[in-house]
């Protein structure tokens, strides 16, 4: 009888050690990634919410920019990246275990300004591209109050936010400007870091956040960011003219219709048997299109290892699904489903 009980005292033992194991094993499952700070607002709560539904996994994000989210990505310091820019081909000819590009979202660059008792501003397609060339440097320039009539414009200096660090939120605002005016092709140029021109009107921020907050804080001025980022914090955004030539506001509707024109190409990546998921909207020709909208991307390494790359796949399918409901909520674009098919897909070859 004292010998039964004391194995069945010791089969519970195992029983509860075992257990302890297996959870703590389960607990180490922690993922780090690092990049955009484009689509932070919504990765943030995607990452959170899927911790939170998952026990014992973990996933830590932390918004640096694309470009210091590429290096880490090819560095090899984290289990997955996010860019605005993508990656390009001598970029991921750097990450030997392979680059799996996913589109998770998409969102618009807008211009947010702070102008006291300017509650709607259109800005016009030869105006804006000027204004970030310094070649517009008051806000009563009369090709602004063209567009505006009725509206009191002050004779206030224009103060330009611009990003300090590697950005694909840059990349995507310059890719723009260079599309529809040459003179800023041929000046600046398109790049996660460009030279914006030595004025003493121009000011530097890091991240979205940072640009949010100087543009807040200096009346006058005029800065670009993500949409979500001037939704979260009420900002005011201009109208901008597209192709079309109509003044559209951001929002769901006409970010969705300029998305609607996007092609991804046929083939795969270089030298991989990944699907090029890489597709750009420089100008959108819709009427309805706003001018400046573009997919971001999270970056994953093909070869992973075996734990981290199941808990990765389950990542991208509740991004794919539960996450898509909160997009437009947070200033964001819900995926088309034909876009969810092709990522999904992709994502297994995460192995």
């Amino acid at each position: 009888m004292k010998a039964k009980s004391i194995t069945k005292g010791v089969m519970v033992l195992l029983c509860l050690f075992t257990t302890a194991l297996s959870t703590t094993a389960h607990a180490e499952v922690k993922l780090i990634g690092s990049g955009a700070s484009f689509p932070f607002p919504i990765y943030s709560k995607w990452f959170k919410d899927f911790s939170k539904e998952n026990k014992g996994i973990r996933v830590d994000y932390q918004a640096k920019g694309s470009g210091a989210g590429i290096q880490d990505f090819i560095n090899n310091t984290v289990d997955f990246a996010a860019s605005d820019a993508a990656m390009s081909e001598p970029e991921m000819a750097k990450v030997e275990t392979g680059s799996i590009l996913l589109p998770m979202t998409a969102g618009e660059v807008v211009l947010a300004y702070n102008l006291r008792g300017v509650k709607e501003l259109k800005l016009p397609r030869d105006v804006y591209p000027a204004i970030f060339m310094g070649e517009i440097t008051k806000w009563n320039d009369p090709r602004i109050a063209e567009a505006n009539p009725g509206v009191k414009l002050p004779d206030q200096p224009i103060t330009v936010v611009t990003r300090s660090d590697s950005s694909g939120t840059t990349y995507v605002f310059t890719k723009h400007l260079s599309a529809i005016n040459k003179e800023f092709a041929d000046t600046v140029g398109t790049g996660k870091t460009v030279q914006w021109p030595s004025k003493n009107q121009f000011i530097k921020a890091p991240k979205n956040d940072g640009i949010t907050a100087q543009v807040k804080q200096n009346p006058g001025s005029i800065g670009y960011i993500e949409y979500g980022y001037a939704k979260l914090t009420g900002a005011t955004t201009a109208m901008l003219e597209n192709k079309s030539g109509k003044f559209i506001a951001p929002g769901a509707e006409s970010g969705a219709a300029a998305l609607a024109s996007a092609e991804f190409p046929a083939g795969t990546l270089p030298n991989s048997e990944v699907p090029n998921l890489i597709a750009w909207v420089s100008d959108p020709a819709g009427e309805k299109a706003y001018p400046i909208a573009t997919f971001t991307w999270m970056l994953f390494y093909q070869e992973q290892d075996d734990a981290k790359a199941q808990v990765l796949r389950d990542l991208v399918e509740y991004c794919l699904t539960e996450g898509q409901k909160s997009a437009d909520k947070l200033g964001y674009i819900p995926l088309p489903d034909n876009v969810i098919a092709k990522v999904r897909d992709a994502s297994k070859l995460i192995q």
